[in-house]
């Protein structure tokens, strides 16, 4: 193959990077399962709307698939729970007492699925390319790499680096022989060469198929095939459990408590970790438009909510309280700033406090009802992905209750890559949407990946994870002062924490709606070997790529 077989070019804006964590393998409309497939064969849903558009690129944020599965990273980090890092490229590493140096040991006998062997020059290569190119860096990797021997490399950094060993080891390592000459911002990738457990074995607008690679260094999996649907949405998905011809799914059903009583070769499981928001385009400074862009009327949305109506009428009441200073609860409370007068969101709506602090910042209630300023009626449209169900419930649940407190809310749906790119080029005033945890329980990488001004740009550019464009001094250098501290000096690091608690609380760029409960729901008469509170190995939600393809190589069929 040569170095551009495989890939097309976009506009860059079209393409902005994202965090290698990774969120969405997504994908829908259109398309039947086939539960009747072979026994080691997975049907998967994963909830996008809209045929799916090919792209493997593992750095771009309209990715379908491949993230873990085909493109590896050096080690896998469980955010389920506190556990050891899982050696998969790497296996073995170790930082120097002041923690300017990280040596990670490579392992030996892995080959590229083009059969070219893998060497430390293609982890080198991945971590200068992703340095070169800031959008998708959002890592924050600003240190060398130097290869010592094929099996061996060293990451050197300037100041204290300990927090960022864990989301540099989850960067996705991509082959130097064939990438040497693409844009990994522009370029849509069609044909992946990845070390993992699969590889592309089909693609269709309607699905594409994931194939065990028979010479994956950790043994081929006993799951052979791993289809990806694209259904219409949320209902399609449910219809789809209830006649058996999807095997995971991660997204609302009817009466989901009772899954396994309602469809007994299923089962649900539930874990809260993604703190759901309204996220606005924040800085006027930075091109955003709309009255979103003054954090009074951030604010008062935030007090506007019913929360316990979302939860029942949204969420099945699934979801649980969240923090407005993001720390997760209750894993994270102890990184709470003993500041913050509300260390929870209200439950209850305060229209009477949402108006008073519109009144504050120069808002006038109109006789319809409504706020103005400067002659504006207060009216923000909220962008939704189609087929969402359960936020599209949301949204119209907000819009009621904030016309309750004098604030207009719109709705606008639009489909995944639409809403994707509208995210990405600021094109939006408030877009509804999740924030999700780092590799390990410490609330610092939430902060550096969504507040960070390094990961935001003007509107009309690629903005990284900071797509709020939130751009703040204070806590940009109280991230980078943490950066520099080791994750287990608590004393050292509060203050910094208050510092961002502090900022964030006031200015509120992405507004706490509630912590999503994460439900996923699958066969487990076809399969065993599903996350459970005895053996959480990763986060079980099948559109987190990297947990995913653990689970994948975890589950034996039985049929």
């Amino acid at each position: 193959m040569s170095p551009n077989n495989g890939l097309r070019r976009r506009a860059a804006a079209a393409l902005a990077g994202t965090a290698v964590l990774g969120l969405a393998l997504t994908g829908c409309s259109g398309g039947s399962a086939d539960s009747s497939a072979d026994a080691s064969t997975l049907i998967a849903y994963t909830g996008q709307a809209g045929d799916y558009q090919i792209n493997f690129n593992p750095f771009s944020p309209t990715k379908i698939g491949g993230l873990g599965t085909i493109f590896e990273p050096l080690f896998f980090h469980n955010k389920a729970q506190v556990s050891d890092p899982l050696p998969l490229l790497g296996t073995e590493q170790a930082w120097n007492e002041d923690g300017t140096e990280l040596s990670v040991t490579l392992r030996e006998d892995v080959q590229w699925s083009d059969e070219e062997a893998f060497t430390a020059d293609d982890v080198v290569f991945t971590f200068d390319l992703i340095k070169a190119n800031p959008s998708i860096n959002n890592a924050g990797w600003d240190g060398e790499i130097t290869a010592v021997d094929d099996t061996h490399v060293v990451f050197a950094f300037d100041a204290p680096a300990f927090v960022k060993g864990p989301d540099l080891l989850s960067i996705p390592i991509v082959p130097e022989h064939l990438w040497k000459d693409v844009n990994p911002v522009e370029d849509v990738m069609e044909e992946p060469v990845g070390t993992g457990a699969y590889t592309l074995d089909e693609f269709k607008p309607q699905a594409f198929t994931l194939k065990a690679n028979p010479d994956y260094w950790g043994g081929e999996p006993e799951v052979t095939l791993i289809r990806f649907l694209s259904l219409s949405g949320n209902q399609a998905g449910a219809d789809a459990i209830a006649a058996g011809t999807i095997d995971w799914q991660t997204g609302p059903i009817p009466d989901i408590l009772n899954t396994n009583e309602n469809f007994p070769n299923y089962d649900a499981y539930t874990q809260a970790q993604n703190q759901m928001v309204l996220a606005s385009c924040s800085s006027a400074d930075l091109g955003c438009e709309g009255p979103q862009t003054d954090p009074a009327v951030r604010q008062a949305l935030y007090y506007a909510m019913d929360r316990t109506q979302i939860n029942s009428l949204a969420f099945m009441d699934t979801a649980s309280d969240e923090s407005p200073t993001f720390a997760l609860t209750p894993s994270q409370d102890e990184f709470i700033s003993a500041d913050i007068a509300e260390k929870t969101v209200p439950m209850e709506p305060d229209p009477e406090k949402a108006g008073q602090i519109l009144e504050e910042a120069g808002w006038t209630k109109g006789d319809d009802g409504f706020y103005a300023k400067d002659g504006e009626t207060l009216s923000v449209t909220v962008e939704i992905v189609t087929g969402w169900t359960d936020y599209i419930t949301a949204v119209d649940t907000i819009a009621s209750q904030a016309a309750t407190a004098g604030i207009e809310v719109k709705a606008a749906q639009s489909s995944w890559n639409e809403w994707t790119e509208k995210k990405g080029s600021g094109s939006f005033e408030l877009i509804i949407d999740s924030l999700y945890q780092g590799p390990t329980a410490d609330p610092y990488y939430l902060y550096n990946y969504f507040f960070d001004s390094s990961s935001g740009a003007e509107v009309g550019g690629s903005a990284g994870l900071n797509y709020s464009r939130y751009d703040n001094p204070v806590v940009d250098d109280a991230v980078n002062a943490l950066a520099n501290l080791p994750l287990d000096d608590a004393a050292a690091r509060q203050p910094y924490f208050d510092t961002i608690q502090a900022e964030i609380v006031r200015d509120m760029p992405y507004i706490p709606i509630l912590t999503g409960g994460t439900t996923s729901v699958w066969n487990t008469a076809k399969f065993s070997g599903w996350p459970s509170d005895d053996d959480l190995y990763a986060f079980p939600a099948v559109w987190s790529a990297l947990d995913a393809a653990e689970i994948f190589k975890h589950l034996e069929p039985q049929g």
